[in-house]
């Protein structure tokens, strides 16, 4: 038995297919530099030890007490912003069902976009209005210290240690605000992230690049939520634009549709207040929160280095091997 046991492993190590190159590659990245759970820091690091302990190994860390300095972590709360900020004009989006920017059966369905008063979408937190849907303020374009001014005083407009290890202040800092409804489906960004909690809690559920051989994608035609006679409705993109988008739910993911999921592990971890995620460029991420939170993210540009050559390779390995993206 032992032979044939030698004789098969063998011949796996002489001739590997391109799937059992893709579990090496997942299961040695797990094995060398990453940990079933992310790291803990009690402080916030220097600007060496940040860069050459996670940055440059791509390595996500929670560090407490990262920003204790922050007014916002004892003045942020809906009586601190019905005070100041009443008749401020908010863009919010507003799904059915808090999934925003996501696949609904054979689309990607954007969020639809109003404007209201912050009264109004904080009597929405309050469960004061009879509107329906989820509402949750995600605008991404830097929308604090853009559309929000006033509240930049409140936090910082970058994070000095970790722009000294970047080498450059944040592309956008982002103000998120929403119930435990909304979630945000998974997806990467070209950015390394720092993302703070101020109130309430955020879930993360982590992948790193090595992961991709099993995160699906799926190419979508692209639409967007529309209530029409107090009905959300999918409106179509009337360009026929499509985008190609994760096709599985990792909360509840479908095993016999998209099988290749199950081979690698969730990295799950909860940011409370006070507490900063760096979350690496690259890395897959679906967040969902608890109860009501307010949260700062910054968004600091990646290095496209060997890093990223090496990521976009496998990526087009991974769309030729698949078929990837027909539908």
């Amino acid at each position: 038995m032992d032979s044939v046991q030698d004789d098969c492993l063998s011949k796996l190590e002489q001739e590997p297919s391109i799937e059992d190159c893709f579990r090496h590659l997942a299961e040695e990245a797990r094995e060398l530099y990453l940990s079933p759970d992310v790291p803990r820091l009690t402080k916030p690091p220097t600007p060496l030890e940040f860069y050459r302990d996670y940055v440059s190994p791509n390595r996500p860390v929670i560090i407490e007490n990262a920003f204790n300095d922050f007014p916002a972590l004892t003045k942020w709360s809906i009586p601190y912003f019905r005070e100041h900020f009443n008749d401020k004009i908010l863009t919010v989006a507003v799904t059915p069902n808090g999934y925003a920017d996501s696949v609904c059966g054979d689309y990607f369905v954007l969020p639809e976009e109003r404007e209201m008063p912050f009264a109004s979408f904080l009597d929405i937190m309050e469960g004061k209005s009879e509107l329906k849907g989820v509402y949750y303020v995600q605008k991404q374009n830097s929308n604090l210290t853009l559309d929000l001014k006033e509240l930049v005083e409140d936090i910082k407009e970058d994070i000095p240690w970790a722009s000294e290890a970047f080498g450059q202040k944040p592309d956008a800092v982002n103000f998120w605000m929403g119930g435990h409804e909304a979630v945000t489906s998974m997806h990467k960004d070209h950015y390394e992230n720092l993302y703070c909690v101020i109130q309430g809690a955020k879930k993360f559920i982590l992948h790193p690049p090595t992961d991709r051989p099993f995160i699906p994608y799926g190419n979508y035609a692209q639409a967007a939520y529309k209530e029409i006679n107090g009905e959300f409705q999918i409106v179509p993109d009337p360009g026929g634009h499509t985008v190609p988008w994760i096709a599985v739910d990792p909360l509840n993911p479908d095993l016999d549709r998209h099988p290749a999921y199950g081979e690698v592990d969730q990295i799950r971890c909860t940011v409370r207040p006070g507490e900063m995620l760096y979350l690496p460029s690259l890395w897959f991420h679906h967040v969902s929160q608890e109860d009501q939170t307010i949260a700062v993210n910054y968004w600091y540009d990646m290095e496209y280095d060997i890093k990223y050559n090496y990521f976009t390779a496998l990526e087009k390995i991974v769309k030729v091997r698949s078929g990837e993206g027909k539908r």
